[in-house]
Parts: C-alpha cells; sequence; structure tokens
C-alpha cells in the first residue's frame, strides 16, 4: 500500500473523526450551524497559521500566496462556489450524524461522493483527469450500493 494511500485512509478516517465531534458540540450548542461557524472559524485560523510558518519558512514564494490581487480577478467564478458546497456538506454531517449515526451517515455520504467523482472524473470536470466510466467502474458502483444496504440494513 502506497504512502498516498496511506494518508488518503488517514484522512477518510479524519473526517469521520471530526463529523462525529463537531456533530455532539453542534448538540451541546443547541444548533449544528454554529458548529459547522466555529469549525470553519477554527479551520481558517489554524490553515492561516499554517501559511504563515510555510511562508516564513521558504515552503511558500510570494508569488504563490494567492494574495494576489490580480490573480483573484482572474479566477472563474463559478469555483468560488465551492465554499458553498463545503458549508453545505459539512454542515449537514453534523446535522445529520445525531439523527443516522456516524456510520450510517458516513456511508451514504462516502456512496455520494464517489458517484460524483465519478461522473467528475469522466467527464473531466474543474481539469481533473479524464478517467472514463467502464462497465468495470459501473459494476463496483453497483456494489458500493450494496455494501451501503447491507452497512444499513438492521439484521437485528
Amino acid at each position: 500500500m502506497s504512502s498516498l494511500t496511506l494518508m488518503a485512509l488517514a484522512a477518510g478516517g479524519c473526517i469521520a473523526i471530526q463529523a462525529a465531534m463537531n456533530a455532539q458540540l453542534g448538540q451541546m450548542l443547541g444548533n449544528s450551524w454554529i458548529a459547522t461557524s466555529y469549525a470553519f472559524l477554527t479551520s481558517f485560523v489554524l490553515v492561516s497559521l499554517a501559511v504563515a510558518v510555510l511562508y516564513n519558512a521558504g515552503g511558500i514564494s510570494a508569488s504563490n500566496t494567492g494574495l494576489d490581487w490580480e490573480k483573484l480577478t482572474q479566477i472563474p467564478w463559478y469555483l468560488w462556489l465551492s465554499c458553498v458546497f463545503s458549508v453545505i456538506g459539512v454542515g449537514s454531517l453534523y446535522f445529520l450524524i445525531p439523527k443516522m449515526g456516524v456510520g450510517n451517515l458516513m456511508s451514504y455520504s462516502l456512496a455520494g461522493q464517489i458517484i460524483i467523482a465519478m461522473l467528475l472524473s469522466h467527464f473531466g470536470a474543474f481539469d481533473s483527469p479524464i478517467k472514463s466510466i467502464s462497465t468495470v467502474k459501473l459494476f463496483g458502483a453497483a456494489l458500493l450500493v450494496l455494501g451501503i444496504v447491507l452497512i444499513n440494513k438492521d439484521f437485528s
């Protein structure tokens, strides 16, 4: 197993852990959207600190800080919608976990991510490498759906 695969698995684990923790935070605060705002605020502060440290350590040059107004104005408007998708996706996870359970929710969420990712890759959306949907990939997606049904089925 490659180190990139291990990193991807760890990232997925982090998403499940942070979603469950922030769902509980939302319950304790009485509102999952307040928890979402705290999560994004804290994330902004931590990422800003990381950028500052990397910049000072030479890991980020002045030419690629993203603070160039001309560069910012050349970015297509629709790419900024990614922020909207982040809020909807993350906020919905925090809202749904107490109602569905983290395992059930993450299985459905993962299925949604994989299906949409397959379509985006098939069409090369957002400059992603084109990976055509084949019969084998469709079979894999069908197995994924079957797996989700089995994960969420109450056999007791």
